[in-house]
């Protein structure tokens, strides 16, 4: 790679002249980024983001192919894009804007150093730059998948832990509320953790109500049968309350029944007096 000091060496070093020309650079980025200036203020209100701070930093460590500082400034910015769920477009409309920009004002400069015909370090120098701005966004990009990833990998896992919240309500017995759309993947977490809470708890009988359940797939309902018969091998009892009708006509449909299984109950009520017979049923 061809270096940017040597090419640009003669007369005014680049540096100087880009901090020279700040103030013009600015107006010629924010004229280039007809969709993003009307949003500076509020990505910085947002994410505590300069847009155009940041332009002259990118600016500078491509001119002077400061690489490391590069990838790690588009890393940051990555993060921090994610982090507040700012729109993807605006960003690559900056970038674009701050690498056209770029060219005006490379441009100018070698018409000031009176070298607009020297046709091999003009192309040694659009190689460069350019592999400098696209490393940059390729970095970005990277960072910013990274962090969305991590992220909802993290809200997935507290989704996973609460949608498995066994409730004990005596040394003996739980109850396992089932709440929202019973998808296949949430079907198979909640296998996993049932047996394990089951097993840790020790319990012996465990109501599975069914009455907060949005909609359940017939696979689903296959990974409930597996769950009661492995409480079951534990020593547990099942207790099915609340089958709405559309769970239980998909059921006979597929020729599968809880009764073999468990007891089924038409309430959660119901369960509980059958459990604590003490306990009186609501009118």
């Amino acid at each position: 790679m061809i270096d940017l000091s040597l090419v640009l060496q003669e007369g005014q070093q680049i540096k100087e002249f880009f901090h020279q020309h700040q103030k013009e650079i600015e107006e010629n980025l924010l004229a280039e980024a007809e969709n993003v200036r009307g949003k500076i203020q509020e990505i910085q209100m947002i994410g505590n983001i300069n847009l155009v701070e940041n332009a002259h930093k990118l600016i500078g460590y491509v001119v002077e192919q400061q690489t490391e500082d590069l990838e790690k400034f588009a890393e940051q910015e990555g993060i921090v894009w994610a982090k507040y769920s700012m729109t993807l477009m605006f960003k690559l409309d900056w970038i674009h804007a701050i690498r056209r920009t770029l060219w005006s004002f490379l441009y100018r400069y070698d018409r000031a150093q009176d070298k607009s015909d020297c046709i091999e370090e003009f192309y040694a120098l659009e190689k460069t730059i350019n592999e400098q701005i696209d490393k940059f966004l390729n970095v970005f990009f990277i960072s910013y998948s990274t962090y969305k990833d991590k992220l909802l990998e993290t809200e997935r896992e507290l989704v996973e832990n609460l949608s498995v919240q066994i409730i004990p309500i005596s040394s003996t017995t739980a109850i396992f509320p089932l709440i929202g759309t019973m998808d296949g993947y949430r079907s198979e977490t909640i296998e996993d953790k049932v047996l394990a809470e089951v097993g840790k708890g020790r319990f012996q009988t465990l109501i599975i109500d069914l009455s907060g359940v949005v909609d359940m797939e017939g696979e689903v309902i296959h990974h409930l049968l597996k769950v009661i018969n492995g409480i079951s091998l534990m020593g547990c009892e099942a207790i099915i309350t609340g089958t709405r009708a559309d769970i239980a006509s998909k059921m006979v449909k597929e020729g599968l029944s809880f009764k073999d299984k468990a007891k089924v109950k038409g309430n959660l009520q119901q369960a509980i007096t059958e459990v604590f017979p003490g306990v009186k049923q609501s009118d």
